[in-house]
């Protein structure tokens, strides 16, 4: 949710009685303290502060210029100059560490596995309680073995980035279907699912398979509270079961995105520098289309239940997918 999330929609759904989350990959640190100070002045409620552990990317120079070559007609007929070289923010470093220490959420979750030891056991100082993101039993069991308190169980319907960090990417392209209740009988910590979840049907499902809770992400993301373009709202309102393609194309690492024109066009590529320095040459081209009103080239992350989303609050969803849970769980009793 990085990049659409905001302190107002993690408010709110923490107050309605779910575990809003800040999406803080983004984010530098100054701007990290000022959300979490935002949301500290609107609840009393735990939020969640999500942040990506990647390895710092390695240039390639050969890669590099592929890549420049492969989009370099985009950029002509755009008429816009790629930028002179490919720069990166940083990972979870010291100064983010820093600031979450200082901030102190009540949960703390990371993507692409576990910072080091002596940064999670920081976190782990405060009181936080440590969430991370598997694709395989084996890296489930990894997380549980590195530290951490509950695992978020990313089945391949789900929208964003993969969480991948200890599989080859080809064999972690499992569903919630078959992930969730494997990790459930891998791992003694609790188990999130996650992936494909935008309705109550799918929370009950997640739960009849072993899961403690469900993290959703893609049926928030046409709520008012979020930061959601109207260019990716409007093509969330209109996407088909068969709407999202996983792709590499917009970072250098995969993540499930609405299909549009730069993901179709670049589905025959595969030789990407480093993530994230991909997005020094995929964002100017997502710029200048979009202030035309166009998403051809938008990275509009989403999983592949998005055509279930709707336009509403975020307090109220939170309520409906509680109702419906339960109706469909009370509905199975005996």
């Amino acid at each position: 949710m990085a990049g659409v999330s905001t302190p107002e929609l993690a408010v709110a759904v923490s107050n309605a009685g779910g575990l809003g989350s800040l999406g803080s990959a983004m984010l530098s640190p100054a701007q990290f303290v000022e959300q979490m100070t935002t949301v500290r002045q609107a609840t009393n409620q735990p939020v969640n502060a999500n942040f990506f552990v990647h390895p710092a990317p390695a240039a390639d120079a050969t890669r590099e210029a592929r890549l420049r070559e492969r989009l370099a007609p985009y950029y002509h007929d755009l008429g816009i100059n790629p930028p002179a070289e490919l720069t990166a923010p940083p990972s979870f470093d010291a100064a983010m560490l820093d600031a979450v220490v200082d901030a102190s959420p009540a949960v703390v979750s990371f993507h692409f596995g576990l910072p080091t030891q002596t940064a999670l056991a920081a976190v782990k100082a405060t009181g936080a309680f440590v969430l991370s993101s598997a694709t395989t039993v084996a890296e489930a069991r990894q997380l549980e073995t590195d530290g951490a308190d509950a695992i978020i169980a990313q089945g391949y319907e789900a929208g964003g980035h993969r969480g991948t960090f200890a599989s080859a990417f080809e064999v972690a392209q499992i569903g919630s279907f078959a992930l969730v209740p494997q990790i459930v009988d891998a791992v003694a910590v609790p188990v999130i699912a996650a992936g494909g979840i935008a309705d109550g049907r799918g929370i009950a499902a997640a739960l009849a398979l072993g899961a403690d809770a469900v993290q959703i992400g893609t049926a928030f993301m046409r709520c008012p509270e979020a930061a959601t373009s109207e260019l990716h709202r409007r093509a969330l309102a209109a996407t088909t079961d068969a709407g999202t393609n996983v792709t590499r194309a917009f970072s250098g690492r995969p993540a499930r995105a609405l299909t549009n024109r730069y993901v179709d066009e670049m589905r025959d590529y595969d030789d990407y520098p480093d993530f994230p320095l991909v997005r020094s040459l995929s964002g100017p081209l997502a710029k200048a289309t979009s202030e035309s009103g166009s998403d051809d080239f938008l990275s509009m992350w989403a999983g592949q239940a998005a055509a279930l989303g709707c336009e509403i609050g975020a307090a109220e969803l939170v309520k409906v997918l509680m109702d419906e849970a339960q109706a469909v769980l009370l509905r199975l009793q005996p």
